[in-house]
């Protein structure tokens, strides 16, 4: 098969059963599928979820392109070949976007994703695919937090896989859901207790009795029921000379709630190798310059290891003949980029507002 410099067509495939195993049977079975109970928790964290947004969007908005190396007399140089149908479809019923950004999502958050092959090309190559929730996969003989390569039993919803038709992305480091789990943990407690304070669960403050003929337990009830009553109403409250209203210190800075929340945020920010920066809500500084530099942050310190993971595991030998290879298109994303535009670290507070953790009560 002529490789180099010139169109490669790719012969019809034609439709493979996925195997005997039974845990084919539940593949594209969506009504059986369902999120993993601490991947719910951690993407109701508004920095995991912004997070795990920016860097799967990232990987589900680049094209993907396939090359050889050809030798030139000095170096191996990349030629540019046409690419398989399954590099802008790998399933054809989703979009290419879908299927990128939750391999992304499981990759960042499981640290390996999966992908069933359900037809194959004549030649015996895959043709098409389709996305496995990494949280329904289990590998009885490698169990979490760390992946050591891949696995040589899977199951999906409880029932074996055969895992000559299951491509395992795996990421070099540890899920976030495993590493960062204490982290995600502190989050929603601050979350939780901001929850609290904005809900009003704990008592504004209570009525007090200076002077005047003691009031009966019925008519201080009626008094703080109407009180309260004016205060949800935002109208004017009345008191006499003998009650006075006193206020509980509820100020969300001395319950350290704003602090402790963006402390949490830059720790979580180096959980998912993101800039702090990008993880702002406020956007409104960001001009065309700075807004490109971002894109290059982006890929360099999120991106760019879920990109090859994904990169190299549809290069190999039992995806593409040997020799060919694919790679995302980043020219359009991130322009033209140097390393040396990147030159300034972020600074990380020393102090952690969080050290006295009976503050998250």
């Amino acid at each position: 098969m002529p490789l180099f410099g010139k169109k490669i067509t790719a012969p019809a495939y034609n439709s493979a059963p996925l195997g005997a195993a039974a845990g084919a049977s539940q593949i594209g079975q969506f009504y059986s599928y369902s999120v993993g109970a601490f991947e719910e928790a951690a993407l109701s964290v508004p920095t995991i979820a912004r997070a795990v947004s920016l860097l799967s969007t990232v990987v589900g908005t680049l094209d993907m392109k396939s090359y050889v190396l050809q030798w030139n007399g000095e170096e191996y140089e990349k030629i540019y070949v046409e690419g398989e149908s399954w590099m802008s479809r790998p399933d054809p019923k989703v979009t290419r976007n879908f299927i990128m950004a939750k391999t992304a999502k499981d990759l960042i958050l499981y640290g390996r994703a999966f992908w069933a092959v359900t037809s194959r090309y004549s030649t015996g190559f895959p043709a098409t695919f389709q996305w496995l929730p990494a949280n329904l996969v289990q590998s009885p003989q490698n169990q979490p937090p760390e992946w050591f390569g891949p696995a040589e039993e899977l199951e999906f919803n409880g029932l074996p896989l055969d895992t000559s038709n299951v491509i395992q992305f795996l990421n070099g480091n540890l899920g976030v859901i495993y590493s960062g789990r204490r982290a995600i943990q502190i989050a929603l407690k601050l979350d939780q207790s901001a929850e609290r304070f904005a809900s009003n669960e704990i008592a504004a403050g209570y009525l007090q009795q200076k002077g005047g003929e003691p009031m009966s337990g019925e008519e201080l009830g009626e008094m703080a029921a109407a009180w309260a009553s004016n205060r949800r109403s935002n109208a004017i409250g009345a008191l006499n000379e003998f009650v006075n209203f006193v206020s509980f210190d509820q100020d969300p800075s001395k319950l350290q709630l704003v602090e402790g929340r963006e402390y949490q945020t830059k720790e979580l920010s180096r959980l998912m190798d993101i800039p702090a920066y990008l993880l702002a809500i406020d956007q409104s500084g960001m001009t065309y310059a700075n807004a490109q530099q971002a894109r290059q942050d982006l890929l360099l310190f999120g991106a760019r290891p879920l990109l090859h993971a994904i990169e190299e595991r549809l290069s190999m030998d039992d995806v593409l003949p040997r020799g060919r290879h694919c790679q995302f298109d980043l020219e359009e994303y991130v322009g033209e980029y140097s390393p040396e535009m990147h030159d300034s670290v972020m600074q990380e507070p020393e102090v952690n507002p969080l050290s006295d953790t009976n503050n998250l009560e």
